[in-house]
């Protein structure tokens, strides 16, 4: 069965630092969860208190109703951004050995191994040392290190960094295919494009504090609407006096406006009809790149 990993305001200082403030969120079975913000803003901090391997000042992170303790840590899949590999070991026996450190006897470490590295493309580098294979090999590596125990729950730093887009893909594919099994994941990223395709919700952190926390759509929803309207004959300012609407600019007949949420398209379409004929009349929703950038810098 499959269990909701709460941070439950978890504060987190350096002296006179703010790592932290109250942080609050959720990661639910099967939900891929994108944790994104600036450097510096606390992605790894919080990941490093959710694992266990970083106290918290105060708050707590939980699996289900058990506080994470060395028990529950055995059974999460972590990914460091710092990435955590012997590089003088041989890839299959450090797979081996990681997998029977949280639990597997030799026989079910050494499927997994055979499974895992098969699965992530690197079945034929098992022989070699860490070393010597290229930083994508090593990313394929260090995500075959989070997944060999069959985790409960994955956490990932930036697991996307350094990949060509063939392995983002398997990369992607295999998240996908683990929260389809109900488990909770959750990575950070700065390819906000791709945590736009992948994860069913979005955790905005900026100087500690979770600043928005919704499904992409929701997020987008929030931020301020820009229609394209091309009306030949209407003058400049035809819609300066529509509650919400800004001009952003108006060149031959050609009028892009920003509108607020609240503000109803079909009032300016019957608005621009007024003035003659429109030809086009578009909607266009802010990506989650441009809310990120009106998030972090409000």
């Amino acid at each position: 069965m499959s269990h909701t990993l709460t941070i439950d305001g978890i504060s987190k200082r350096y002296g006179d630092v703010v790592a932290l403030d109250d942080l609050s969120f959720d990661v639910r079975p099967g939900e891929i969860f994108g944790f994104v913000g600036s450097n510096g803003a606390g992605k790894t901090t919080t990941m490093r208190i959710a694992l266990g391997v970083l106290s918290a000042d105060s708050g707590e992170v939980r699996l289900g109703n058990k506080p994470v303790d060395l028990e529950v840590r055995r059974t999460i899949g972590y990914m460091p951004e710092e990435r955590g590999l012997y590089p003088k070991m041989k890839v299959g026996a450090q797979l081996a050995y990681l997998a029977e450190l949280h639990g597997l006897t030799r026989a079910a470490a050494r499927e997994s191994v055979g499974r895992w590295t098969e699965r992530l493309g690197i079945s034929d580098r098992t022989g070699d040392t860490v070393d010597a294979l290229s930083l994508g090999n090593q990313q394929r590596v260090q995500l075959a290190a989070a997944l060999v125990h069959d985790p409960a729950v994955l956490v990932l730093d930036e697991p996307f960094s350094g990949l060509d887009p063939v392995a983002v893909d398997v990369m992607s594919e295999v998240l996908l295919e683990k929260a389809r099994t109900g488990v909770p994941v959750i990575f950070s990223s700065h390819q906000l494009e791709l945590v736009q395709r992948l994860c069913h919700r979005v955790g905005i952190i900026a100087s500690g504090k979770m600043r928005a926390v919704g499904t992409v759509e929701e997020l987008r929803g929030t931020g301020n609407v820009q229609l394209d309207v091309s009306a030949p004959e209407a003058p400049v300012g035809w819609a300066h006096h529509l509650d919400g609407v800004t001009t952003i600019s108006h060149v031959d007949g050609r009028t892009l406006l920003s509108l607020e949420p609240h503000v109803d398209d079909q009032l300016i379409l019957h608005t621009a009809l007024k003035t003659g004929p429109v030809h086009e009349f578009s909607l266009h929703r802010p990506s989650l790149t441009e809310m990120f950038r009106e998030v972090v810098t409000a």
